[in-house]
């Protein structure tokens, strides 16, 4: 997952950035242009996840003020030195996600911002369920039929994304924008298609109906649902004093 991260302090950066890179976090340091010039690629869709981290400054509330109204409704983190509940209520006011105190911990950063992001894609809890799919939004491999499959980072991140928007149609563009919108190099989009494909493989052979779960909807994007002949287990019939009752949904 990436982020994009302003810290002033030289001298912060490092420590900031091996504490979030030993997390999984990619952290892209940022300037102060960043709130006037670099805002608006994260308006479009497939931007939303990028979380936004501001370190200490004197400007803090005003660059709070420039994400909001820029339109970008990303995680937006403040990371304080020190705990101050007047500072913190009022970054809250102005459109911060949440506040974290010194020392900054990678993992409780990480997990903050899988928090934030699932909320606002509509899930409260940690995982989803679709079909014989499980899909964890704390960083774990799915589980699909009662066994985990395990995922590269990249399949991980499409995936992800996907169960993020389960049952909705994400075009390959805003898939790709997700999972190479930051990168220096950057493959052509076709990868997005081999990574799909490799992720119906894992899918359909841990699956018991030997479904792939991922279809494709042509000229849109891909879509995450199970599929409309996956059948459930059948309701049993009871039987009492050789009387036969049979239970129906």
């Amino acid at each position: 997952m990436r982020a994009y991260v302003y810290e002033p302090r030289e001298k912060r950066r490092a420590s900031l950035a091996s504490e979030l890179e030993n997390a999984g976090l990619q952290p892209l340091f940022v300037g102060e242009e960043f709130f006037e010039t670099g805002l608006a690629p994260l308006t479009q869709t497939g931007s939303e996840h990028r979380a936004i981290l501001i370190g200490e400054s004197a400007n803090t509330h005003r660059q709070i003020r420039a994400v909001r109204h820029a339109g970008c409704e990303n995680p937006l983190i403040i990371l304080r030195d020190f705990r101050n509940s007047a500072d913190t209520s009022a970054a809250l006011d102005r459109g911060a996600d949440d506040v974290i105190v010194s020392p900054i911990k990678g993992g409780e950063v990480l997990s903050r911002i899988n928090s934030i992001v699932r909320r606002f894609h509509g899930h409260a809890a940690e995982s989803i369920s679709v079909g014989e799919v499980t899909a964890f939004f704390d960083g774990r491999d799915p589980i699909v039929s009662g066994t985990r499959i395990k995922l590269s980072k990249r399949e991980h991140s499409i995936f992800q994304h996907l169960a993020l928007n389960s049952n909705k149609v994400i075009s390959k563009n805003a898939i790709y924008d997700a999972v190479y919108g930051m990168s220096a190099d950057q493959p052509f989009d076709k990868v997005i298609d081999v990574y799909i494909c490799k992720l119906r493989k894992k899918i359909a052979s841990a699956a018991e109906s030997g479904a792939q779960y991922i279809e494709t909807i042509h000229g849109r994007g891909y879509k995450l649902s199970a599929p409309d002949t996956l059948e459930l287990d059948p309701i049993p019939s009871l039987t009492t004093s050789g009387l036969r009752l049979e239970v129906r949904a």
